[in-house]
């Protein structure tokens, strides 16, 4: 790639810092540390070799858990950590949006604000005073403006912040988790911005947990996971992959899933029987077991959850169930995967009184699983089998 193709290019990049373990008291106690081979610090490595490009005019997406080394990254692009080992080359202006609302003055009205934080990007005052309006108008916050910003929500603030900082005139945009700001309508002219940017040929690096967002706009993206970089591929490869990746971890942790038992039940247990990873031709297969207290007949219900929502419910109400008191009953189901798209899935489970249809206990996340499609470009959760046809 030659210099007038890539926008950034990070060349076997490491980082570490130096965490003090402890407060020497005196040079006597720290002198005595350094002869008896105690070092006061410990050395953290964050990045190891981390190498990639971005190419000017590239939507280009990096996911990673928590503590995967993501912030670190974004500082070392904006310049403001400089690495250990390696080099970064930026062509061109770089703006990063990695702290929104950094110079703002809570003791100053939003109106203020908006005319310093312009300063800060550059702008003079003629220049805000041509932006104010839409910059207002895109935080829909004209009723606030003479208010002090110490007096607005946080939400109020990033949906001010972003909406000046977007008004900046640059090369590149680093933008870090700015999806999580603002409600589902703020959140929509976030989407809208993008594909502005996207049209007008701009070049974006977006960190987000939000693996739709990674799909929808991304061109490629980079998973990276504790200082290393896992994969670098196609978006729909990327975010799969985390999606995988952090459904694995629970498993391997064994959480505790969120419960709730009434006197009735002694216990309700879920059991994957199908692996993690399926393909959607197969079936994921789980078996539900109870112990009830008294002999009562009782249904079962359960939902399969996609990012907090419930994409399919189902229910026992036409089996008859084993009810009596004092032993352990166990039902399977199996559940055919073939209108699945590819993404994570979570199951909610709940046990009902069959006579007055009253839940007597529940499980939340009782179990989890990841489907795989041979067409990866399909949009939603579940996909329809319906068929079209021409009105008349």
């Amino acid at each position: 790639m030659t210099t007038d193709d890539f926008a950034i290019k990070v060349d076997k990049v490491s980082k570490a810092f130096k965490l003090p373990h402890q407060k020497s008291g005196s040079i006597k106690n720290a002198l005595v540390g350094i002869t008896k081979g105690k070092r006061g610090y410990e050395n953290q490595v964050v990045l190891k070799d981390v190498s990639f490009e971005v190419k000017k005019g590239e939507f280009f997406g990096i996911v990673g858990r928590n503590g995967s080394g993501k912030s670190t990254l974004l500082k070392l692009l904006a310049g403001i950590y400089t690495p250990n080992e390696g080099s970064i080359q930026v062509n061109g202006h770089l703006t990063p949006f990695i702290e929104l609302g950094v110079g703002f003055n809570p003791e100053l009205t939003g109106r203020e604000n908006v005319f310093l934080n312009g300063a800060l990007l550059g702008f003079n005052r003629s220049e805000m005073q041509a932006l104010y309006g839409s910059i207002v108008a895109f935080a829909e916050l004209e009723r606030f403006m003479d208010q002090k910003l110490k007096n607005y929500s946080s939400g109020m603030q990033v949906r001010l912040a972003f909406s000046i900082a977007i008004r900046a005139n640059t090369d590149i945009l680093v933008l870090d988790e700015v999806l999580a700001v603002g409600d589902a309508a703020f959140q929509q002219k976030c989407f809208d911005y993008f594909e502005t940017l996207k049209r007008e040929k701009k070049t974006i690096v977006l960190v987000t947990h939000d693996m739709s967002a990674v799909k929808r706009f991304c061109s490629r993206a980079l998973l990276i996971e504790k200082g290393d970089i896992k994969i670098i591929g196609s978006p729909d490869e990327v975010a799969d992959q985390y999606l995988f990746d952090n459904l694995n971890t629970e498993k391997t942790n064994e959480p505790v899933t969120n419960e709730s038992l009434k006197p009735q039940i002694k216990s309700l247990q879920v059991i994957a029987k199908s692996p993690l990873k399926l393909k959607n031709d197969k079936s994921f297969d789980f078996d539900v077991e109870y112990e009830l207290n008294q002999d009562l007949p009782v249904y079962l219900g359960f939902s399969v959850m996609h990012n907090g929502v419930s994409a399919l419910e189902h229910n026992s109400k036409s089996v008859n169930l084993p009810h009596s008191a004092g032993q352990k009953h166990v039902v399977h189901y199996s559940l055919p995967l073939n209108t699945f798209n590819t993404n994570a899935f979570k199951l909610n489970v709940t046990i009902f009184d069959l006579k007055n249809k009253q839940p007597l206990g529940y499980k939340v996340d009782a179990s989890s699983f990841f489907v795989t499609s041979d067409d990866p470009t399909k949009g939603g959760a579940i996909f329809s089998q319906g068929q079209w046809s021409i009105g008349t």
